[in-house]
């Protein structure tokens, strides 16, 4: 095990001899750390935190802090994350709330960059990129696969769907369509489907087709988006449908 003397690693911490604790960071009693985990320096693993393998985290991240929240009253809420994040320096991940469910949630291969928040009960799936300064309220759902654009700020509540790009200083207080572009140079709107995004994730030409047509229906003419979703149901493929449920279920409205 490799611990800096400057270390602290409280009584009670599971800190696994294949990680790597350097200098002036702080575990908490309640944290357990999975295997070939490094933290840089001076960084902060609080509550009841669980972390999977092979995470790195840079300096002076805070993961697992008390939820920025007035009820918060130091109840034992969890925060979890999977395996292969890269979480860089001044990232803050709160852990959950009772009222919210207890936990928050960052999948794997995840990369958040400098000054990123993770609010208090959010949901993240896996391959999500946070750039600089992203910023999530409290009970925020995103994705597998989305990207969240540099200063972009996310009202409590809202969904972020898979394969979804959100383009800088976007400001979201609705659910932002899976497969989707959307900007803040736009309005905040949805114009288009993240083409660039779903070829690098394997999406063929086929599928591609298909999401283009969706997102014609739904984004073009004049057609509201009950008529949208008539045309939308007869495509075939697994992603117009998955388009489709997201629709249905959203219950904050969607970006277009």
């Amino acid at each position: 095990m490799s611990i800096h003397a400057s270390a602290i690693v409280a009584a009670g911490a599971v800190v696994p001899d294949s990680c790597t604790i350097g200098p002036f960071c702080t575990i908490g009693p309640n944290v357990v750390l999975g295997e070939e985990c490094e933290l840089v320096s001076h960084v902060v693993v609080d509550g009841y935190t669980t972390l999977g393998a092979r995470n790195k985290i840079y300096s002076f991240a805070a993961i697992g802090v008390a939820p920025q929240d007035y009820t918060y009253k130091d109840e034992p809420t969890q925060a979890i994350l999977g395996d292969d994040n890269v979480i860089f320096q001044s990232v803050t991940i709160s852990r959950g709330t009772v009222k919210g469910g207890g936990i928050t949630r960052l999948g794997s291969k995840n990369f958040l960059m400098t000054l990123a928040h993770i609010g208090h009960d959010s949901q993240i799936g896996d391959g999500c990129l946070f750039a600089n300064g992203a910023t999530l309220a409290g009970h925020v759902t995103i994705e597998d696969y989305a990207t969240i654009g540099a200063l972009c700020a996310l009202h409590q509540f809202c969904t972020i769907g898979k394969y979804s790009y959100l383009g800088a200083a976007t400001i979201v207080t609705q659910d932002v369509l899976p497969y989707s572009l959307t900007s803040a140079v736009r309005e905040g709107h949805a114009y288009n489907i993240n083409k660039v995004g779903l070829v690098r994730r394997g999406f063929t030409e086929d599928q591609l087709k298909t999401l283009h047509r969706a997102f014609r229906f739904l984004l073009a003419g004049k057609r509201n988006t009950s008529q949208a979703l008539e045309l939308m149901r007869e495509l075939e493929g697994e992603d117009a449908e998955y388009l489709v449920k997201f629709i249905e279920r959203s219950e904050r409205g969607i970006l277009k």
